[in-house]
């Protein structure tokens, strides 16, 4: 009988460089979705799969490596290098790395592949810096699997493995693109939790106002993957070769739900697909199913301004969608145009909110500062509108050339600055540093961005109403987390000069 690959999936990522001291108490700590169904697939593909989340099991390279070490040989590891949101892949490059080098001086046989957002982003760069032995430039199970089996042959050839960068002699090869996954449902119908340290998650603070204290258990999962969106400063679609998207069948979400529920007594639930508020056929079917278990779920979702129908709002309230997170970034109508996020205006992004709220569902809003035509006055327009929206939370961010997204091909282009290391591209990190504006440097950006969380989460207003909505627990809490004060390299070497 012939052996089974064995492919072990490793998440990498190190919270306390990207978040600094918000991650002690504050950041999620998230499950790797996308490891989760990767591994589903190879699963059903005849291969034995381990999982090692480095960040929930708070492993340093070295001990993911002895860990390894500690196991059989595996035919193929695979540094799967996705974000939490759509755009925080990069971030977790030097932690991948890291592991891959660790690895790597255990032993020279073990054979590494890296795939996720970034390194599809930059595969041949990805090749050069990094001593990993593949890369996969797309989606990635397929192209895992083939490796895995091509690893367990006498003489193993790649040429024929779609979305492969492999070394042959000196000479780094990249094969042509292979195309997606076009049945969602029988390729990976679910996450292979068993394989996860479920007990290790936790929600975002925010996503636990109504009950604080109960932030775990929690889980992230996909009902689609990709958007059909091309906001220039988005690098979501970089795995997937262009806009795309494709959705799990409401029935298949649901079930999954389901087992979550039974088997590990979720409640805390983020649809982590880049739009889930769009499809009314996707979101109505799973909605009138979760209505029906009668499941008291506490979930958050992706949503435009301009996807947020009427007649969704009193389904996603019953089915236990608690937050909707509105992609408003920006409170100058030109400056969004700028990025082609929609042509809706700031009356329309208030009153949409204000309808949300109504249906007892709580916003978080979502804006970024220092978008290429951004000026002070255009972001102060930014903040004034979060202030007068007062969402029950707004994430607050810098603007950022990711790797995959058109604002990076046109920084790389004009020469604009960018991070001189891929840590460099976390918002809350030490080495943040955004993009410059036409008319502001990066420093002034990064500056703007933290004053503006301040006085945002400062202001009596939002705070009386906090209060009034969750209690003085969750009022001391945001206090707290105010008090957090983030240290930033670009804005110490702004004082020193």
């Amino acid at each position: 009988m012939q052996k089974k690959p064995h492919i072990i999936l490793i998440n990498a990522g190190d919270t306390q460089t990207i978040y600094q001291s918000l991650s002690q108490q504050f950041s999620a700590i998230e499950p790797p979705s996308l490891a989760a169904l990767f591994a589903t697939y190879l699963r059903n593909n005849a291969c034995s799969v381990q999982i090692i989340d480095a960040p929930a099991e708070n492993l340093s390279p070295t001990k993911v490596a002895e860990s390894i070490a500690k196991a059989s040989m595996p035919t193929l590891i695979v540094l799967v290098v996705y974000g939490f949101q759509p755009s925080a892949s990069t971030q977790n490059m030097p932690a991948a790395g890291a592991i891959v080098s660790a690895i790597k001086n255990l032993s020279r046989d073990y054979k590494i592949m890296m795939t996720g957002t970034h390194p599809a982003a930059l595969p041949l760069q990805t090749m050069q810096e990094e001593e990993t032995d593949f890369v996969c430039d797309r989606e990635g199970p397929q192209t895992i699997l083939q490796t895995a089996q091509a690893l367990m042959k006498k003489t193993p050839c790649f040429n024929t493995i779609k979305s492969l960068w492999y070394r042959q002699d000196k000479e780094i090869i990249g094969n042509e693109a292979e195309k997606l996954l076009d049945d969602l449902d029988a390729a990976m119908p679910h996450g292979a939790w068993d394989l996860l340290p479920m007990d290790r998650y936790r929600a975002h603070n925010w996503h636990c106002f109504e009950n604080i204290e109960e932030r775990q258990p929690y889980v992230s999962l996909h009902t689609s993957l990709g958007c059909p969106y091309k906001c220039s400063f988005c690098c979501i679609n970089a795995p997937f070769g262009k806009s795309s998207y494709r959705l799990w069948s409401p029935e298949l979400v649901v079930k999954d739900i389901d087992r979550l529920v039974k088997d590990y007594g979720i409640k805390n639930i983020k649809f982590v697909d880049e739009m889930f508020v769009l499809n009314r056929s996707h979101v109505l079917g799973i909605c009138e199913l979760l209505i029906k278990r009668g499941y008291d779920l506490n979930i958050w979702a992706y949503a435009r301004v301009d996807t947020v129908k009427d007649e969704f709002l009193e389904q996603l309230k019953s089915a236990g969608f608690r937050w909707l997170a509105l992609g408003i970034e920006s409170g100058s109508k030109h400056v969004r145009e700028g990025v082609e996020k929609g042509r809706f205006g700031s009356e329309e992004i208030l009153q949409r909110v204000k309808k949300i709220q109504e249906a007892g569902i709580n916003v978080i809003g979502n804006y970024i500062f220092g978008l290429p035509d951004d000026s002070y006055e255009s972001m102060q327009e930014t903040l004034d509108l979060a202030i007068e929206a007062n969402c029950e939370f707004a994430n607050f961010y810098s603007a950022m050339a990711y790797p995959g997204s058109k604002l990076y091909v046109q920084a790389k282009s004009k020469n604009w600055q960018l991070p001189m290391s891929w840590i460099g591209y976390s918002q809350h990190s030490y080495e943040c540093t955004p993009l410059p504006t036409e008319y502001l440097t990066s420093a002034e950006v990064l500056a703007f961005r933290d004053k503006a969380f301040v006085s945002y989460f400062s202001n009596p207003r939002y705070l009386n109403f906090i209060k009034r909505k969750f209690g003085e627990n969750v009022k001391a809490h945001l206090e707290k987390m105010c008090s957090v004060e983030l240290p930033r390299k670009l804005l110490l070497k702004e004082r020193v000069a």
